[in-house]
């Protein structure tokens, strides 16, 4: 997998712009990002979203052919957004934008349905290209990522595991949304309310994370969520 040739021409003028959903829960990071897109003839930005399930809801309720992510956003991370749109909206091209030069977190953008990774240092000069190779379904990794594909297959293969699919999660997909509301400090009535869960079935995946983690309350959960990326420091 190699980055997009950075020759590949925009597509004809004539033809429909591809509409953009931009989702970051920085208004200034927004407002630069629409710049760069706005200012090419076939990307226009026609939604934004504060936080992954505002892109959720904006993805469903427009017409939209990509869906740029931030990872760490309130409620709902990028990763998380990236996941719900790829199984309600397949035909949705996925695209993260993120700070985070981390091969964990580009597997699983990989693992999320994210067609490729941009790092916001160099958006200025990738962002672009990215756009048009994924709505095109070519993959676009960021410069230096090879290395981290290369290093965990070498490493699978060192340990006898294969090199079928990619690193394993160490919680499901349900307790990682558990785990970013407890550290964003909601009760379990409220985070029940927003999953559409009872309470105590919250407090039932909260056990299993303290368990599972090897932890013994929300400050180590807290902990945990930061370094995990769910929520920011």
């Amino acid at each position: 997998m190699k980055p997009s040739s950075p020759e590949t021409a925009a597509p004809p003028p004539s033809r429909p712009p591809i509409r953009v959903l931009l989702a970051d829960d920085h208004t200034l990071v927004r407002r630069g990002v629409r710049l760069i897109l706005d200012g090419e003839p076939d990307l226009e930005v026609v939604a934004e979203a504060g936080d992954g399930a505002e892109a959720v809801e904006r993805a469903r309720a427009g017409d939209i052919d990509l869906a740029v992510l931030d990872v760490a956003m309130p409620r709902m991370t990028g990763l998380q957004a990236a996941r719900e749109l790829s199984r309600r909206l397949p035909a949705l091209r996925i695209l993260v934008l993120t700070m985070y030069d981390n091969e964990q977190y580009f597997f699983e953008a990989l693992k999320a349905g994210a067609g490729g990774y941009v790092l916001k240092s160099v958006a200025d000069r990738d962002l672009v290209e990215a756009c048009r190779a994924v709505v095109r379904d070519e993959p676009f990794i960021y410069p230096g990522a090879e290395r981290a594909l290369v290093r965990s297959y070498l490493e699978r293969l060192h340990r006898g595991d294969g090199v079928e699919g990619l690193p394993e999660r160490p919680i499901t997909e349900r307790e990682e949304e558990i785990l970013k509301l407890v550290a964003e400090g909601h009760t379990s009535r409220e985070i029940g309310a927003l999953l559409y869960i009872s309470a105590k079935t919250v407090e039932r995946h909260r056990a299993n994370l303290l368990q599972k983690l090897g932890m013994r309350d929300r400050l180590e959960l807290t902990r945990y969520a930061i370094r995990a990326g769910l929520i920011d420091p």
